[in-house]
């Protein structure tokens, strides 16, 4: 199995528990008093924002090897395509 193979599930599954664990850091922060919890009905929807704009950059700093590996993953299913296409068209003058 190729390190490269699941580069762009390893990246997604990476920035998902990114957010989860953002998100689990706010929920703290809001019950322990230390953040508002926002206004009215709306903790849910500003914990999960917050946890947003937190793991944004976060994802930016840590998974920079693995969104690399996935562009470069990408990057050649692209090459990959184009060829495939450019044969066909080829076959077909």
């Amino acid at each position: 199995m190729s390190s490269q193979k699941y580069a762009s599930l390893r990246y997604t599954a990476l920035r998902f528990g990114l957010l989860v664990a953002s998100f689990a850091v706010v929920w703290v922060l809001c019950y322990a008093g230390l953040i508002p919890l926002g206004v009215g009905n709306s903790n849910l929807f500003w914990m999960v924002l917050l946890a947003l704009v937190i793991s944004a950059p976060l994802s930016w700093v840590l998974l920079r090897r693995q969104r690399d590996a996935m562009a470069e993953q990408v990057a050649r299913r692209v090459d990959r395509t184009k060829a495939r296409l450019s044969a066909n068209a080829g076959q077909e003058d």
